[in-house]
């Protein structure tokens, strides 16, 4: 995580939680262009009973088909928003689809770093100079983190963890929206509205994001995800004060973040190791303290 401000931190944490499962701080674009794809194309309306039938059980069975492919290679994009700032971070590598590890290379404000999740362990390198302890790498422990604070998001990004997402599905919350070409293939596009109440610690979470969660899939012909946009809102603690925002109120922090992710290449080899201990500083207790001041 860069140390050279709060945006850089919170894209990083953002994109941490995207890999495993875990949104620390999560987010959307405030649904204001929900009519919108990640490309900004506009997308048709509509979707008989039937449709809605075929379109549920397209849902539902995607995360498992895509898990089953067991390996992939991914692009991310998050962009991040809060106190009227945006960042936006990139990322690819690949994903082991069937127990979460990864290898990325994440790109956010001109500053390049990788990235390993390793057994539900995030590790980090920033550039140069930049971790904290004096080692090149940090690590947090993404399941002590979502342990502790019940964290927002869980199952949302991740094809390995999502069965809790696919069950909270029924007709009425999937609308068929079109087709699409992504990454040359032919896709079909479905707009999900996630009853929130279903997931686990449903109600602590709706608390976070809002009674429900916007989402759109766009599935192959073989019924697996090319492409995933998840789009959430917070209320992520107080908003800060001093400097440029001297004077302003110490409300609710608004957070939004908005999570693309595509799939291609199933079956690629994924090396995901975790460094020598020796080069690890860890970071999970700083970042579960992070959290608990934003919940």
């Amino acid at each position: 995580m860069a140390r050279t401000g709060s945006g850089s931190r919170l894209a990083a944490l953002s994109v941490a939680g995207v890999l495993a499962g875990t949104v620390l701080v999560g987010c959307g674009d405030g649904g204001s262009d929900s009519g919108k794809d990640a490309t900004g194309k506009g997308a048709s309306a509509g979707g008989s009973a039937g449709a809605r039938e075929e379109g549920t059980r397209a849902v539902r069975s995607a995360y498992e088909k895509t898990a089953g492919e067991d390996t992939a290679r991914v692009t991310l994009k998050v962009r991040t928003s809060a106190e009227g700032a945006s960042v936006t971070a990139d990322g690819k590598g690949t994903v082991d689809l069937e127990d979460g590890d990864s290898v990325m290379t994440l790109t956010a404000e001109g500053r390049r770093m990788e990235q390993r999740v390793v057994d539900q362990v995030l590790y980090q390198k920033p550039p140069a100079g930049q971790a904290p302890g004096g080692k090149p790498w940090i690590k947090i422990d993404l399941e002590k983190v979502a342990a502790r604070q019940g964290a927002a998001g869980q199952s949302m990004n991740d094809p390995a963890r999502s069965a809790a997402l696919a069950k909270a599905v029924d007709d009425k919350d999937v609308t068929k929206k079109g087709s699409a070409d992504v990454g040359g293939v032919h896709t079909t596009r479905y707009r999900v509205t996630v009853d929130v109440a279903e997931l686990p610690d449903g109600e602590r979470l709706s608390k976070q994001i809002g009674p429900t969660l916007p989402m759109d899939l766009w599935l192959d012909d073989e019924g697996r995800i090319r492409r995933q946009q998840v789009d959430m809102t917070v209320e992520a603690g107080p908003a800060s004060q001093g400097g440029s925002r001297a004077g302003a109120s110490s409300g609710p922090q608004r957070v939004t973040v908005r999570t693309v992710l595509e799939f291609t290449d199933f079956g690629v080899e994924v090396d995901a190791d975790a460094p020598p201990a020796r080069q690890v500083t860890d970071m999970t207790e700083e970042a579960v303290k992070q959290g608990a001041t934003q919940s």
